[in-house]
Order: structure tokens, then C-alpha cells, then sequence
């Protein structure tokens, strides 16, 4: 045996990842809000980068500032926006204020008639209020925090329950539900014993215990049930939260045009950027300062890159958008009974990418079509036995659905009923899969959905 050390060549192909190709990837899996928010930003630090929307303010700022002479005089200095000269006014600046549920509650403690002594106990109390509207502190704890009566907590506490949202301030399920049936003069002897002792059997929907456990019948306790399920458990929820809503923005468009699809980008649902018309005049100029050079040559780069980089996003899921409908045009034409298995490796094979580009360009992105706004991923969904072709599990769920909807409430569908209609569409599916698509749909089984 031969042990040393030699020196070989030999050939490999390697993907160097490098920062350009990251930032390629990146950009393809963005989101329209993302990549909005994403190119903001670059606007921001590459003032050679141009936008024809109105993302680019404080950009251009900055590009009047790098031609100025206090620039070419080697001083990098931070400046401010000049709110006084700008005439460009965002929509932002119109949209009214969001509320909280503290400020709303603030709001109507200013104007309640408890004592001034007591307010700041009461806005304590309105602090640990938690955005779905529950009281996390206990009359207790409050009470020897401030050295007052539990008794007086308490009265406090009810003043600040007659607030809105009804069911505010509760520190139960039990009580909120209470509240709201108070304020709307509701608030029998049996509905309180329901909500006192047997939610659990409302949410089961076990009608016959609770009309034993009542002495009631059946079709008293139905209506019971269908006033407390009318009730807001959370009613804290409705308020902003501090987290922002973010939109939906289709990035193609699908319209019927002669008999025939046609796909389209959504022009407005990407930023067009192009290359300041200043470069020119800027590299002239910086001829004689390398250091400007060079620096005027990265942000050059960077933004054709960037430019390059969202055009190939754009292409790429207009490829894929392209090749569903193609291979989905039963769904667009006939409705979602239609709908076959699709899988990332045929579309991948079609329009020659790899099978995790397809999944960048459909994962948060949308179609708008004749049949509604879906994301492009609902279109990939795994099949059943139906014939040669199969069928999509989305278009067992619709089917599912279709037929629950036409059910009678008071004799509702079981599972094993669901699959012998199923069966009666040559669609071969198990009673277990039947509940599980029901379940994900969000819908009860049989005994929960009777009515009487």
C-alpha cells in the first residue's frame, strides 16, 4: 500500500452561490408586498436606482445631493428631507388614524362618571386588558397593588364591563358571554346555566343532554345554542393589534378571450426601476476621483442586477402561470370539479426549471382569473382514483362541501354517507379521508351540525 501526498487536476462543475445569485433567489420568492418593501429600501441606499412610482422620494433626494458640490468635495454627509418644499403626498398621509381597544376604552373612561380618586385604577385596569379583551390581572392583585378594597375592585371592574365592546373586560369565557347577554336583555335563567356549566356540551352540539340536564326540549335548547354561538368570544379582536394588514396583489391576470385563456403580468403589482439618467453625467465627472469610480461602478452594477434580477422574476412566474393554465384550462372553463393533480416536477419539466424555482414562483404568489383570485399553489394538489386521469383533492373538498350545503340540517350527512355519493362519481375514497378534507374545511362532523 502506496501512503503519501500528490498533487492532481481534476474537472468538476460546482453553483458558486454567489451574493448576486442569492439576491436573485431572494427576489423570485418575494412576495409583491415584500419585493415592494425590498426595493424600497434599495431606492433608499442606491441612489443611481430610478423608479417611475412614487417609492423613490427620498431616493431622488439623494441623487440631488451626490451631484451637489459638497459630494465631489469628498464630505459624505447625512442630510434631511425638506418637508416644507415637498408637494408629493402619500397615501399614507390621508388614511385615518388606527385604534386600539385601550384607546377606544381610554376614550370612554374620560367620560364616565367614576370618581376622579378611582381613575387611575381603572385605567390600570383598562392596561391589562389583553387585545382579545380579557382582564389578566385578578381583583385580588389589583387590590393590593392600589390598597383598596377587593370590593370596590370589583365595582370598578363592573363600571368598565358596561363599556364596548360588549363582553369587554371579562376574566372568563364564561363571563364575557354573560356580559353580552345582559346587555342585550337576553339573559334567561337557562341561558346562564348553560354558559355557567355546559359550554362544552354546547360546542359538541349535545342537544339531548343539555335538555335533560334543563327539563327543556330539544327545540328550546337549539335556540339557546344558536344565541350563544352569535356571541363574540374575543371581543377585543375587532381593534388593531399594531400589526399591519398586508394586501393581496395578483402578480398575473387570466382573462377569457374567443374561447381561449390569456395570461398577463400585473404591470402594478412590481416596481419598474431603470438606471438614474445622471450616471452618465456623474462618470464624467468622477474620471479623476477613483474612489467616486469605484463607487459610482458597484451601484451601477447592483442596480442592472436588481433590474435584471425582477424582470427574470417576472418571466419565470408568467412561465409557470402559463403552464397551469394550459394544463388546468378544464378548472378555468368548468369549475373547480375539474381541478387534476398537478406536481411541481411536471411544470418543472415543461417549462424547464427546476422543481424549487417552481416552488419559489408559486409559493405567496396570485392569479387573477374568470373563477376568482387563488394562489398559484392551490392549482398543485395531490389526486384520488378517478378513471385514467384522476382528480384533484381540492375538488374532493369542493365536492364534499357542495354536498354538505344541500344537506337537511336536521338529518345531516354522515361520513360514510359522503363517501357512497362519492363513490357514485367513480371518485374511490376512504370514510377516514372523507373526515379529515371535512376537517380541514373547517366543518363539524354530522352529530355537531343536526339541527332540531
Amino acid at each position: 500500500m502506496k501512503i503519501g501526498y500528490e498533487l492532481t487536476i481534476e474537472q468538476s462543475q460546482k453553483l458558486a452561490m454567489t451574493p448576486d445569485l442569492i439576491q436573485a433567489i431572494q427576489i423570485l420568492q418575494f412576495t409583491n408586498y415584500d419585493l415592494i418593501e425590498y426595493v424600497k429600501n434599495e431606492l433608499l441606499e442606491n441612489p443611481l436606482l430610478e423608479s417611475e412610482s412614487n417609492l423613490d422620494l427620498e431616493a431622488v433626494d439623494i441623487r440631488e445631493k451626490i451631484i451637489s458640490d459638497s459630494y465631489y468635495e469628498g464630505s459624505f454627509k447625512h442630510w434631511e428631507h425638506d418637508n416644507e418644499e415637498e408637494n408629493d403626498y402619500s397615501f399614507e398621509q390621508f388614511v385615518s388614524e388606527n385604534k386600539t381597544l385601550h384607546d377606544f376604552m381610554m376614550e370612554q373612561l374620560s367620560i364616565s362618571s367614576i370618581d376622579e380618586e378611582y381613575k387611575r385604577i381603572a385605567k390600570y385596569i383598562i392596561e391589562a386588558i389583553d387585545d382579545n379583551g380579557y382582564l389578566t390581572s385578578d381583583s385580588k392583585e389589583i387590590s393590593e397593588e392600589f390598597g383598596v378594597s377587593e370590593s370596590k375592585i370589583e365595582e370598578i371592574i363592573d363600571l368598565i364591563q358596561t363599556f364596548e365592546p360588549p363582553g369587554v373586560c371579562a376574566r372568563s369565557l364564561s363571563e364575557c358571554l354573560l356580559i353580552q347577554l345582559a346587555a342585550k336583555g337576553i339573559l334567561s335563567d337557562e341561558m346562564e346555566y348553560v354558559v355557567n356549566n355546559m359550554l362544552e356540551e354546547v360546542a359538541k352540539n349535545h342537544i339531548a343532554q343539555i335538555g335533560k340536564q334543563l327539563n327543556i326540549k330539544p327545540e328550546q335548547v337549539q335556540e339557546i345554542i344558536d344565541v350563544i354561538k352569535k356571541l363574540e368570544p374575543k371581543p377585543g379582536q375587532m381593534f388593531y393589534s399594531g400589526d399591519s394588514t398586508k394586501y393581496v396583489i395578483p402578480d398575473v391576470i387570466v382573462e377569457e378571450v374567443g374561447g381561449e385563456y390569456v395570461i398577463s403580468n400585473n404591470d402594478a403589482s412590481v416596481p419598474h426601476l431603470m438606471v438614474s439618467s445622471y450616471y452618465n453625467k456623474l462618470s464624467k465627472d468622477a474620471q479623476n476621483d477613483e474612489q467616486l469610480k469605484k463607487y459610482l461602478s458597484d451601484r451601477f452594477n447592483s442596480a442592472v442586477w436588481l433590474i435584471k434580477s425582477i424582470e427574470q422574476r417576472k418571466h419565470t412566474i408568467y412561465n409557470v402561470a402559463e403552464a397551469i393554465v394550459r394544463y388546468q384550462k378544464d378548472f378555468f372553463s368548468k369549475g373547480v370539479r375539474y381541478l387534476k393533480p398537478l406536481t411541481l416536477k411536471q411544470i418543472a419539466d415543461e417549462i424547464g426549471v427546476h422543481e424549487s424555482t417552481v416552488s419559489r414562483s408559486i409559493n405567496g404568489k396570485y392569479m387573477q382569473s374568470p373563477r376568482g383570485l387563488y394562489e398559484l399553489k392551490y392549482f398543485f394538489a395531490s389526486g384520488v382514483s378517478l378513471g385514467k386521469e384522476g382528480i384533484s383533492s381540492n375538488s374532493v373538498k369542493a365536492l364534499i362541501k357542495s354536498y354538505i350545503e344541500k344537506e337537511n340540517s336536521k338529518k345531516p350527512l354522515s361520513d360514510s354517507a359522503i363517501v357512497k355519493m362519492l363513490k357514485d362519481e367513480n371518485i374511490e375514497i376512504s370514510r377516514r379521508t372523507v373526515a379529515k378534507y371535512r376537517e380541514g374545511m373547517g366543518i363539524a362532523s354530522s352529530s355537531h351540525r343536526r339541527r332540531y
